[in-house]
């Protein structure tokens, strides 16, 4: 508090600026995006069907089937790319045993996600997640022996996850990042669940999640084709935070969440010109849920990609064809190409966050006297040479102005705070921008 009120002794008046006109792609992330292959995601896609089921249940069925054999299989992918990576990059299984609930768990099981780990050059252990589940289930989610192919749900987010870890391997970051493939998302979050409480026991910094499930498939159910859209789901009220507090400042849009999906979609776009990230101001979709949801119960930011049109049939189904529906996830509904554009988008943004500036830790709006302006004060983030103080009005979806206000912690814009919103954003020597920090109140 002593390090704040200094800096609020020190505002400086920020001069009303034009809009700044976006960076150039980074030519290492544009490089690391361009290496993403469709036919290596095909291949991985393929060689996950092949496992026959995933299912949480088919843990016992030996090396060539089930869900462990499937994970071991992962983990030596993962083996193998760390190679690339001059040591950074670690592999261990998160495994703990799930007791019978009754419920999804129908016995007790194991669990076990596969964790891969890319250390950062920052201290303070700064970090985000690229997270999937690679489990999958047909229309008994109990069934552990027949075919659960889980081409798309989620052998595509899974084969994203690996693929984004392959062209990132040699990549120098800033940040940690971890590569994530959960066990047991079809039970009910449990994979991502512990392993979220685990990075919060440890007093982890995570910035952010970034989830993959069902991102393989352009073409929806009535036939309509979208291969030039993402769709990035982001919770609005954090955990933790009163009702009451959120309704008088007006930030129920401003979680830490949509902070994260909005930055998302700004750099997934600019990486990719003809491709467009849909943001969607909700959690996720009406009766199902997903791994982001985890983090964001732990209180981590967190978003989801998932494909524009889902087609239910192909989700969650025994393979067969009744009344002339074929039912069943199988590879051949896939869209490798567009797989393979949504997994560029993700390296563009993993990669932006990693590389880049963390978002301030606090952020505050002085509320103290009464004034049309706006005075903000933030805490300092490492590699920051400059900050900007980015607004829109109370109705925007997104942020539309920007003002430069220096390398300061703290600054007085002449714009009113009670029809504004705010946040602030680091900028490093590279011209990279951070996540922004959206401003609470402080008398």
């Amino acid at each position: 508090m002593r390090a704040l009120l200094a800096a609020v002794a020190l505002l400086t008046l920020a001069p009303a600026a034009p809009a700044a006109p976006p960076p150039a792609p980074d030519p290492v992330i544009a490089a690391a995006v361009a290496k993403v292959s469709a036919e290596r995601l095909k291949s991985d896609d393929a060689r996950l069907v092949a496992f026959g089921t995933r299912n949480t249940f088919s843990e016992q069925l030996g090396e060539k089937r089930g869900v462990f054999a499937a994970r071991s299989w992962i983990a030596d992918q993962f083996r193998e790319i760390a190679k690339a990576s001059r040591g950074r990059m670690t592999v261990a299984y998160d495994s703990y045993t799930q007791k019978a609930d009754g419920k999804r768990i129908v016995r007790d099981v194991e669990i076990s996600s596969v964790i891969a780990t890319l250390k950062g050059d920052e201290p303070g252990g700064r970090t985000y997640v690229m997270s999937s589940h690679y489990d999958s289930r047909n229309s008994d989610n109990a069934d552990g022996i027949k075919d659960a192919p889980g081409a798309d749900d989620n052998g595509s987010g899974t084969s994203a996850v690996l693929e984004a870890a392959r062209v990132m391997a040699d990549l120098p970051t800033r940040a940690t990042v971890i590569f994530a493939t959960y066990d047991s998302e079809e039970q009910g979050l449990f994979g991502s669940a512990h392993h979220a409480a685990a990075l919060k026991a440890a007093g982890g910094d995570v910035q952010g999640d970034v989830n993959n499930d069902i991102i393989g498939a352009s073409v929806g159910d009535q036939g309509e084709k979208n291969p030039g859209t993402v769709r990035i789901f982001s919770q609005a009220i954090a955990a933790g935070s009163d009702p009451a507090k959120v309704n008088a400042i007006g930030n129920e849009n401003d979680s830490p969440s949509r902070e994260l999906a909005r930055f998302a979609q700004e750099i997934g776009d600019r990486y990719q010109t003809d491709f467009h990230g849909e943001l969607i101001f909700r959690a996720d979709r009406f009766l199902r849920s997903g791994d982001h949801e985890s983090f964001n119960a732990a209180g981590f930011a967190a978003i989801r990609f998932v494909e524009p049109v889902e087609t239910f049939a192909h989700q969650h189904q025994t393979p067969r064809t009744e009344n002339g529906i074929e039912y069943g996830d199988l590879e051949k509904f896939m869209d490798f190409d567009y797989l393979a554009r949504v997994t560029r988008y993700n390296v563009a943004v993993l990669a932006s966050l990693a590389i880049g500036p963390g978002r301030p830790d606090s952020a505050f709006v002085l509320t103290k006297v009464l004034d049309n302006r706006t005075q903000l004060a933030w805490t300092a983030v490492p590699g920051a040479v400059t900050y900007e103080v980015v607004r829109r009005r109370t109705t925007d979806a997104v942020w539309r102005e920007v003002t430069d206000v220096g390398n300061v912690t703290a600054a007085t814009l002449p714009y009113s705070k009670d029809n504004w919103l705010f946040a602030v954003r680091a900028v490093d020597a590279q011209g990279h921008r951070g996540v922004p920090a959206f401003p609470l109140p402080l008398r």
